[in-house]
């Protein structure tokens, strides 16, 4: 492989994407093969450095080992496996239907690279969504520059050695630094740019993209909500949520944000979950502190960032029903839960993005659709309910990127749905063949293969205006 090269921010940004522009067009015509051989070279590397990998994600926030063979290394090697299996089909020409109006054509779409493209990664899941989406632009044909998250520098050092070491950087390059090496990136003339993180950031993107006129996939987050109605069994749910909310410590954005609980199920959720908790992070009662299983918040920003939204609640007379404890030195805040929270507190406004779970009451259906609705469109939503009826009209009265229903984050390892958000929580889809089509360009192409159209070419006289009024009527 060619020598790695030191990132001078501006100059060198611009002389490595000039080689992949350049270049863009010989990894274009690469052959089925070719691309499937590129991701398997990734999916053995992974699997052959498992241990380093879960070295270092231990060492940028205490990320259990089977949390990072879970949600980060499994992530990635099952949608390897599944684009491999696929591409050949979503590489061919897609054949379409040709209209009466068209007869003598034939027409079909053809998936080609958009060319250039930029991933720049969050730091919560610092492996999966750096390369997941690499995996999709690179069974497109794309060239690609990547920004792994500098708040994991060992995650992020691991990714440039193990790209370095699989790909020339007029293929893949990786670019490891804080704000100026982003934006001496958001500079260039990309094809295409896939950010993952948050609203705030993304909008800084999206106008960065407008510069050029380059299409985006932006996968945010924000408040997505987990609806569990009179007829949910709070036991099993509390199992579902002790581990889907507090994965990763709350550092994921399809996790609930906050539950709106029956009234009638509120207390059996709240008791429920105290043992849930107990049993996965405290088993031994020495305290979720000392378990091997509950990963840290990934700097101290923001472990006080979190911290705050504990504080103001309180201040502001919520109560805590369970946790609350945090030990500054090691960003650690135990499993939260909070009862009588308001839209006056920062917990209720902002995307937690942490170990804290408020919970709201309600008494009618109608309350959970005003309260939803009147809020952006969320990442996710949630619906725990054993009545079909209720489950369809939650469904039916909301908009989500996603949704799950009597489970928890299953929908971003399912390769066959689209996963992604809609408005303020995210544009563009991934996953699986959405992945490879939100890289690509669907190019429609139409032959003529017999016939003409000269019988509607000028002069336009008597003739060509009963055809041409034919056609509006009867085609």
């Amino acid at each position: 492989m060619e020598t790695s090269i030191k990132i001078d921010v501006g100059t060198d940004v611009r002389r490595v994407f000039e080689a992949q522009r350049a270049n863009a067009l010989a990894i274009s015509l690469t052959s089925t093969d070719e691309r499937i051989a590129k991701l398997r070279k990734i999916q053995d590397y992974l699997v052959s450095h498992q241990e380093e990998i879960k070295r270092v994600m231990y060492a940028d926030f205490r990320k259990p080992a089977v949390e990072v063979v879970l949600a980060e290394i499994f992530a990635i090697t099952g949608e390897i496996k599944f684009v491999c299996k696929n591409l050949s089909s979503w590489m061919k020409p897609q054949k379409v239907p040709t209209s009466m109006a068209n007869v003598g054509t034939s027409s079909h779409i053809k998936h080609e690279p958009k060319g250039n493209v930029l991933i720049i990664a969050p730091w919560n899941y610092p492996l999966s969504l750096c390369i997941k989406p690499l995996v999709s632009a690179i069974a497109a044909g794309n060239v690609a520059m990547v920004k792994p998250s500098e708040m994991t520098p060992n995650t992020s050092a691991f990714v440039k050695k193990m790209l370095n070491e699989l790909f020339e950087y007029s293929e893949v390059a990786v670019f490891e630094g804080d704000a100026p090496v982003a934006t001496a990136l958001l500079r260039l003339p990309f094809n295409h740019i896939f950010y993952t993180g948050n609203p705030a950031v993304g909008k800084i993107v999206m106008k960065a993209a407008a510069e050029h006129l380059a299409s985006v996939t932006l996968e945010l987050g924000g408040k997505s909500p987990c609806i569990i109605d009179e007829t949910a069994d709070a036991k099993k749910i509390a199992g579902m949520l002790t581990w889907g909310k507090w994965l990763n410590n709350g550092q994921t954005c399809i996790a609930p944000d906050y539950l709106y609980v029956h009234e009638s199920k509120k207390d059996d959720v709240v008791r429920e979950l105290q043992g849930a908790i107990t049993r996965m992070y405290n088993a031994d009662g020495r305290g979720v502190e000392h378990s091997d299983s509950y990963s840290r918040i990934v700097n101290n920003r923001h472990f006080e960032r979190v911290k705050n939204y504990i504080d103001d609640a309180v201040q502001k007379g919520a109560k805590i029903e369970i946790g609350g404890k945090t030990i500054s030195n090691q960003n650690f805040i135990e499993p939260t839960v909070l009862t009588g929270v308001n839209d006056d507190m920062t917990v209720m406004r902002d995307e937690i993005f942490g170990p804290v779970l408020p919970i709201i009451s309600y008494h009618n259906r109608e309350e959970v659709i005003r309260y939803i609705n009147a809020g952006q469109k969320p990442l996710a939503l949630y619906i725990m309910s054993n009545d079909t009826e209720n489950t369809q009209y939650f469904m039916d009265r909301t908009s989500a990127g996603d949704s799950v229903i009597n489970d928890l984050l299953l929908q971003f390892g399912n390769s066959e749905l689209p996963f992604g958000g809609v408005n303020n929580s995210g544009i563009g889809k991934t996953n699986g063949f959405f992945g490879f089509q939100e890289f690509s360009n669907l190019r429609g192409v139409m032959k003529r293969n017999f016939g003409t159209m000269k019988f509607v070419y000028p002069p336009y006289t008597d003739k060509v205006q009963k055809l041409v009024n034919f056609f509006v009527k009867y085609l």
